[in-house]
């Protein structure tokens, strides 16, 4: 719906249905808190909701997700933050800067800057440089384990719930520094894998692939072919952008939909305990030479390196990619719906199998996130009322506020069936001008992340076609015991860890990108593994080992 349209929903929601679900909760102006309540407990009304005093502002940084930004300015403007304010009295004064590589260089600029908000809202804390022992250390966040045992009791509950949680939640010295985004049920942890366009490959008598050969067999059907029937030869069977990276979709750390199949990944890994650094291993070196192979032969599409996701959103609806990888919701799911009444009717993106080496056998690496993925938000030391901040962040872990993170305001934009179920209007679903993902953005976080629980309730509504689900229970596939849990080097540790995978991690680029593309031959991949030794990729495996080492004991 048009940002017009969502603000009458809004106005129209909140004096008809949605009114009842609002008194229940708080009145529309809360009162100061009672001076009656037990020391430490927080403050709030009967429906659960944290009231600080009126008037209360805090900052808080966090990048803006493509999603919110498509139709928003600021997170300010989804319903469920509008919502909240109402119900808690506290204004949130949002700092955004575009979500996108550059995001991180940001990020370090505001660090470097000593001024910093009350709140910083990151992607993966545990892949900054240290990790956050580092920032506890350097003053920028606060540790919070009182503060959580104190004013937090719905957090505290959903930890004790579930050892994995706590664990994920807390440093090796056993701070607790952040108010986690939680995957809570396992079918949200895998959401992104291989596809094809099914219709092309019935169009030229295709079958899907299962293994790296048959994905071979099938580029060599497909090379040459006129995909869009322009007379053009603007088509390639393959084009694996995907994770906002040329190489993320099909050798990324997070994404190894390629990689994976000889059973490492471009990071870290591990087997039976002992961690691996993939470029470094024969495997990745196959896994190279197979990339090679298929861009020399004209497989995959030259102008992916320089791709951004306007360009392959272009491709993609130009009918010029047969293959790739992409995400369930907004690959499958949007560029379903952006094609809906267009040439080709047919047109369908199916997921198959993450490719395995060998007929019949089963995928052993996919992506999947951790329970705690890593996102969070952590309150900084210039933050002047942590008390307020850690009751204003534990509503979202309530049953009301994790209603309103994953589907905004009850009678507004979802309503709970006779069952207790909470789905989505029907205006959000099928929106006639946005993606599902754009619309569903405008008013909860729950289609990309957050300070909440996760609910997977969400999920069986956010796929809407029958390609999406088939692709979700394949993508599930692997069984992914050889992927790190979320480790992160010691202060101490860091410092070099720091210096030595910058310095790997600038080569790496540079020597995969020339061999890949044909630029240098695979002599200079052998010559990169003394690279690697004299840039000190053993040191650098060594300090993963033992941050494992010492998540395992936690």
């Amino acid at each position: 719906m048009n940002k017009i349209n969502r603000r009458k929903l809004i106005k129209i929601g909140g004096m008809t249905a949605g009114a009842a679900a609002l008194a229940a909760c708080a009145p529309s102006a809360p009162p100061p808190a009672p001076t009656s309540a037990p020391a430490g407990a927080p403050a709030a009304t009967a429906g659960g909701v944290p009231v600080i005093n009126k008037g209360t502002t805090f900052t808080y940084w966090t990048p803006l997700t493509s999603n919110v930004a498509a139709t928003l300015k600021s997170y300010g403007e989804m319903t469920c933050y509008m919502e909240l304010e109402k119900l808690s009295g506290v204004h949130i004064d949002f700092q955004h800067v575009p979500d996108n590589p550059q995001a991180i260089e940001q990020f370090n600029l505001l660090v470097a800057s000593g001024k910093y908000p009350d709140m910083l809202d990151w992607g993966n804390w545990f892949s900054l440089p240290g990790g956050p022992a580092k920032y506890l250390k350097d003053g920028v966040i606060i540790k919070l384990n009182d503060a959580i045992n104190k004013w937090a009791p719905n957090l505290k509950k959903v930890l004790d719930s579930n050892p994995k949680y706590r664990i994920q939640a807390t440093t090796d010295d056993g701070d607790m520094f952040m108010f986690p985004f939680i995957r809570g049920n396992p079918g949200l942890q895998s959401f992104y894998g291989p596809y094809v366009r099914k219709d092309i490959l019935q169009t030229y008598g295709l079958k899907a692939p299962t293994t790296i050969s048959e994905w071979t067999e099938m580029f060599k059907g497909l090379k040459g072919k006129d995909f869009n029937k322009n007379g053009v030869a603007d088509e390639y069977p393959f084009n694996p952008w995907g994770g906002g990276s040329w190489k993320g979709g099909f050798n990324g750390n997070g994404y190894p939909c390629f990689v994976g199949s000889y059973g490492v990944v471009n990071g870290f890994s591990q087997e039976g305990g002992k961690v691996r650094y993939g470029p470094a291993t024969p495997e990745f070196k196959e896994f190279l030479a197979q990339m090679a192979s298929w861009y020399k032969e004209g497989y995959i599409d030259p102008d992916l390196i320089a791709m951004d996701s306007a360009a392959f959103a272009a491709k993609m609806t130009g009918n010029k990619i047969a293959s790739g990888t992409t995400f369930v919701g907004s690959g499958i799911g949007n560029f379903t719906a952006l094609m809906r009444g267009k040439e080709p009717k047919e047109f369908e993106l199916m997921g198959v199998q993450y490719p395995t080496l060998k007929a019949g056998d089963k995928p052993i690496l996919g992506q999947k996130d951790n329970e705690l993925p890593g996102p969070g938000v952590c309150i900084t030391s210039a933050c002047k009322d942590v008390e307020a901040a850690v009751k204003w962040l534990d509503y979202a872990f309530s049953t009301e506020g994790g209603l309103l993170f994953n589907f905004g305001v009850k009678g507004v934009t979802y309503d709970l069936t006779a069952d207790g179920y909470p789905k989505m209007k029907d205006e959000i679903i099928n929106s006639p001008k946005l993606s599902l993902a754009q619309s569903w953005a405008q008013h909860a976080r729950s289609n990309f992340s957050g300070p909440f629980v996760q609910d997977i309730r969400y999920l069986e509504q956010y796929f809407q076609y029958p390609n999406q689900k088939a692709a979700y229970a394949i993508w599930k596939e692997p069984s992914n015991e050889r992927l790190l849990p979320n480790v992160a080097p010691t202060v101490e540790e860091s410092r070099n860890f720091s210096r030595v995978m910058t310095a790997i991690n600038t080569r790496f680029d540079e020597v995969f990108a020339k061999v890949f593309t044909g630029a240098e031959p695979m002599t200079t991949w052998d010559k990169f593994q003394d690279e690697l030794k004299t840039l000190g990729v053993d040191d650098a495996l060594k300090v993963q080992q033992a941050a494992l080492e010492r998540y395992t004991k936690r």
